[in-house]
This record gives C-alpha cells, sequence and structure tokens, in this order.
C-alpha cells in the first residue's frame, strides 16, 4: 500500500484504469446474494410496486418521492425480470458509478492519486453505499447523480478546455438527482452558487458576459446559469412524464405545481413513530443502526444491517474538522469544499419538516466523511507517519470484511447471532 500513499510527483498519472478496477472489485461484491432475500423487504416494499405502476402507466403510487428512482428500477424489471436481481440490478449499477465517480472528483478537485484512491477504499468499504448498491430504493439513484455531478464540475474547474461538454453533464445529472430524491436539493444548487461567487469576486465589472477567470474559464455567468440552473429544473421536469398517463389519487396529474403541493404535503406528513427512527446528532455518532432485515427467511436466519463503518465514520469525523481548519489555513479548495458538501447534505435534516427520519438520511453526508478520511490519510502519510495511515486502511477494509455476512445476507448460525455486529444498544 505504500504506492497508495507516497507523495505525488510533479505530473502525477491519471488513475483512471485504477478507478474502475476498484469500481468493478466492488461490483462483483454487490452481486454475492443478490437474489438473497427472494422477497421484498424494507423500503423495497414501497418502491417496487411504484416501479410496476411505471411500467404498466395505471394508478401512480408513492407519490411523496419524485419519479426518477423508480423509473430506473422499473427498467431494471423490464430488461430483466419482475424478480429480485431484477429489482435490484439497477442499484448495483447505479452504485458503481456513485464510487467510481467520488474517485475522479477526488482526482481532479486533489490531482493526487493517493487521494483518488483511498476515496475509492473509503467510500467502497463505508457500508452506506454497499447496502444502498444491493437494495431497490431510490437513495442509491440520488446520490449516484450527485457524484457524477460533482466528478464533471470538478473536471470542468480542472481541464477548462472541456468545462462546457462537463457542465451540460453536470447540469443533467443535477436534475436527474432531484428527480430521484428530494435530498439532492441542498447540493444541487451549490455548483451554480460556486460559480456565482467565484466570477462575483473575480469579475465585477462585466459580471454576466465575461468569460474571463475561475472557476471555468471560457464559461461566462449567463451560461454557467443555463448549464446549471436551467437545465437541471428542465430535467427534473422531464422525468415526470408518467403523469401524463397515470391515474392520480388527488389533484390534476399534468400541473406540476399542484403535483407538488401533494407531494410536499405527504412528505411533511406527521406518520407513525418506527422503531428504527433517528435523529441527526445519532447520526454523527454513529450510534443508531436500521435492521432493513431481520428474520428467518430462504432457509435460514439472516440479516441486512445498516450502519457505518466504525473506523471510517467516527475517525471521518475528525479528518472533516481537519480539513475545515487545514482548508481555510492553506486555502485548500477542495478540503473546503468536502467541508461545505458534509454541512450542506447534513443541515437539510437539522431544519426539514419531517417527523421521522432514519439513519439511511446519513448517506449522502456519509460519502463526504469518507472523503475527508482519504484526504486526511494522504496528509499524514506525506507527513512520514505509517502506523495511523495503515490502521485506518487496513482498520475500514477489515471491518467491511468482518462486517460483510449482515452486509449481504448470508445465514447465520441462530436468532442471537446478530450480537456479534450489534454491539451497543442503538445497534441492535
Amino acid at each position: 500500500m505504500p504506492f497508495l500513499m507516497s507523495a505525488p510527483p510533479d505530473h502525477p498519472r491519471d488513475p483512471f484504469a485504477l478507478n474502475a478496477i476498484i469500481a468493478l472489485a466492488f461490483a462483483a461484491l454487490a452481486f454475492v446474494r443478490i437474489g438473497i432475500p427472494s422477497e421484498p423487504y424494507f423500503d423495497e416494499l414501497h418502491y417496487l410496486p411504484a416501479a410496476r405502476a411505471v411500467l404498466d402507466l395505471g394508478f401512480a403510487t408513492n407519490l411523496e418521492h419524485p419519479p426518477l428512482g423508480k423509473q430506473l428500477i422499473a427498467l431494471g424489471i423490464w430488461l430483466f425480470g419482475d424478480t429480485p436481481p431484477g429489482w435490484r440490478l439497477p442499484s448495483i449499477v447505479f452504485g458503481t458509478v456513485a464510487l467510481f465517480a467520488a474517485m475522479r472528483a477526488a482526482w481532479f478537485s486533489s490531482q493526487t492519486r493517493a487521494a483518488s484512491l483511498l476515496t475509492g477504499l473509503f467510500v467502497g468499504t463505508n457500508f452506506l453505499l454497499f447496502v444502498h448498491s444491493r437494495i431497490a430504493m431510490l437513495d442509491i439513484f440520488m446520490v449516484s447523480f450527485l457524484m457524477v455531478a460533482l466528478w464533471m464540475f470538478a473536471g470542468a474547474v480542472r481541464e477548462n478546455e472541456t468545462g462546457r461538454w462537463r457542465l451540460v453533464l453536470c447540469g443533467v445529472a443535477l436534475g436527474c438527482a432531484m428527480a430521484s430524491k428530494w435530498n439532492a436539493i441542498p447540493i444541487a444548487i451549490l455548483p451554480g452558487l460556486a460559480f456565482f461567487a467565484a466570477r462575483w469576486k473575480a469579475e465585477r465589472r462585466r459580471l454576466i458576459l465575461s468569460t474571463r477567470g475561475w472557476p471555468v474559464a471560457g464559461i461566462s455567468l449567463w451560461e454557467a446559469a443555463i448549464w446549471l440552473g436551467a437545465l437541471p429544473l428542465a430535467v427534473y421536469a422531464l422525468t415526470f412524464w408518467p403523469f401524463l398517463f397515470w391515474s392520480v389519487p388527488q389533484g390534476n396529474p399534468t400541473g406540476l405545481v399542484d403535483l407538488h403541493q401533494n407531494m410536499l404535503a405527504l412528505q411533511t406528513q406527521v406518520p407513525e413513530s418506527h422503531p428504527y427512527q433517528s435523529v441527526w446528532w445519532q447520526w454523527i455518532g454513529n450510534s443508531r443502526a436500521i435492521w432493513y432485515l431481520y428474520e428467518e427467511v430462504d432457509n435460514a436466519h439472516r440479516g441486512v444491517m445498516l450502519i457505518g463503518n466504525p473506523v471510517t465514520m467516527w475517525f471521518g469525523l475528525l479528518a472533516m474538522a481537519w480539513c475545515a481548519w487545514a482548508g481555510w489555513r492553506q486555502k485548500r479548495k477542495d478540503m473546503l469544499a468536502l467541508v461545505l458538501l458534509y454541512l450542506a447534505s447534513l443541515a437539510l435534516w437539522v431544519v426539514a419538516p419531517k417527523a421521522v427520519q432514519f439513519y439511511f438520511h446519513y448517506f449522502l453526508p456519509g460519502m463526504f466523511v469518507s472523503g475527508a478520511l482519504a484526504l486526511g490519510v494522504e496528509r499524514l502519510w506525506q507527513r512520514g507517519e505509517r502506523l495511523v495511515p495503515w490502521a485506518l486502511s487496513l482498520g475500514a477494509l477489515a471491518f467491511f470484511l468482518y462486517w460483510f455476512p449482515i452486509l449481504t445476507a448470508a445465514p447465520l448460525d441462530d436468532p442471537q447471532d446478530f450480537l456479534r455486529w450489534a454491539w451497543i444498544e442503538g445497534w441492535r
């Protein structure tokens, strides 16, 4: 592993091939027992009927969320059959893309191979991405599109000659992310705001028309507003095409305003309490797990536990604090961007009028915590430290391997076997 953490050369080689290998290895592991359980579990019970409604264009269901994620699940069913692999294959594909895109974003933002490859290690083993890459839920699509958007934006900033087409792809991905789940909105507005802030600081006289300066030379502010503002909204609106055919229980199926009022009302309603509900400070402390599955199914006791990798989530918080300090002191835009992304994605749940929340809402912030740990470990290695970088890197991997049976619904010895992983009361 020293080659991962050595000081970067003056002109580091792009780790594209290694990024692809890591992503493919992740996909191969995600395929393990992908057909188990053989029946829908956890929120698949909500999203599979909604996906089938896309295929028959009959009666709309699950109206509280935008439609794109359910369309992608429906695509899997259409291509591979209405079976567990058919339900879950789109999640594997998008989970793999999310990991690859996160590594590419780290490469373009930091220009170091170590940061990119360590991002692959810590993101790929953070449990959150892996579990959601194996279940037909909406969160994986939202996170994947956001990672692609951040990759494209970082690439446009780093390679200005490719800026236009990258910003176009960034805008499309931002629209798709919002159309998968509204959780994406706080992040989706940041690229446009960052572009505006940079131009405001660098070019005051011809703010709208100038194509000079950071973040993307050759792109004016008005053009950036098209790609990062108007285009995402247009893409978002286009994903509502099924409503032209669906029968909708309430409201006008062709009126987006009316539909969104209904969606907002469903999002902010007060449901019954849930045994696995939690709050944002518990997510930060990694102290409240969700058991997506724990029962006798497919001829064995099996479980699927959602919690963050303890190494990554706990030490990643320290790394995030260091990124805030070092980014400000050293004017490292990549570090400050990670801090801003983390705070924005978490702040939504601090203020959101959603009465019942769950640990899976920390999925997106957890991606940024993983990226911060990658930068922290890289920096420690550059300073000549060896024990801590090795311990964190191998520790995250070891915890992933230890948790692997309870991430992939492996057969367990007896009903009390969950105690091997449920170390504290909040994990039970």
